[in-house]
């Protein structure tokens, strides 16, 4: 094991490791890392699903049994998320547009959080119907772009559900880990289509290893130790920071 994989995998840990504290996988950043440690690029975002799914897998199990998960305000979401999801990862893209689908998506969703200023509340229980209606086309949305960039797709629904007024931050953050889970898996598999892994496996164990570690340490402080209100503002300053990294390397 060569001095480059022990700093990614000490990268891994810490990434796993915030991102989890809010109910995420770390995908966008596991992608830019390994971009810029000149992994080939076709077996990055298979990577990034996998360690999405190791993070998130844990990250589910402690929001839901803090209580956190509400199953009938993300199950429209997923029905369609799924489909399409494995549907984008089937698409090959190229760097350019990989970089700027992702960075202005983040970026607009930093900016809504950054912009409220407050700590969200649920506002309003809404009748399933209702679920229905909005959760079905913006899953089948978040899904597609999702298994495009190889990415679980949370980031994109935790903002939605605050805003919405379904959902507060500890409950956002439940729904996106089982989002981010569900998708990672579609997505991969709508990766796998265009060909084998592309990389030693070896790999995969390394990175498994500092990522299951990381979002087991940050998924129990999420649930249980921080307030509604840090794990908005964390939420915010991660999303914002990705889509500057993103879009700076793209345009400049």
């Amino acid at each position: 094991m060569g001095p480059e994989i022990i700093l990614l995998a000490v990268l891994f840990f810490l990434t796993a490791m915030v991102y989890s504290m809010a109910g995420l996988g770390g995908g966008s950043t596991y992608l830019a890392l390994l971009v810029l440690f000149a992994f080939p690029f076709q077996g990055v975002p298979k990577i990034a699903l996998v360690c999405n799914l190791l993070v998130v897998t844990g990250g589910f199990y402690h929001f839901y049994r803090a209580g956190h998960f509400s199953f009938k305000h993300v199950l429209p979401f997923v029905l369609t998320s799924i489909p399409m999801a494995f549907w984008g990862g089937s698409f090959v893209i190229g760097k350019t547009l990989f970089s700027i689908l992702l960075g202005f998506s983040l970026f607009v969703a930093g900016c809504r959080l950054l912009w409220a200023g407050c700590s969200f509340t649920i506002q309003r229980e809404v009748g399933l119907g209702h679920v229905f209606m909005v959760g079905l086309p913006v899953g089948a949305l978040l899904g597609w772009l999702s298994g495009l960039v190889g990415i679980g797709g949370g980031i994109f629904l935790s903002p939605i559900l605050l805003f919405l007024g379904w959902a507060d931050s500890k409950r956002a953050a439940a729904a996106a880990s089982f989002f981010i889970l569900v998708n990672s898996l579609a997505g991969l598999m709508g990766q796998m289509v265009k060909g084998g892994w592309g990389f030693d496996l070896s790999i995969i164990g390394i990175l498994g290893l500092a990522v299951i570690a990381g979002g087991q340490w940050g998924s129990r402080m999420g649930a249980y130790a921080i307030s509604k209100l840090t794990l908005q503002k964390i939420s915010a300053i991660l999303i914002m920071g990705i889509s500057f990294r993103f879009l700076w390397a793209t345009f400049l």
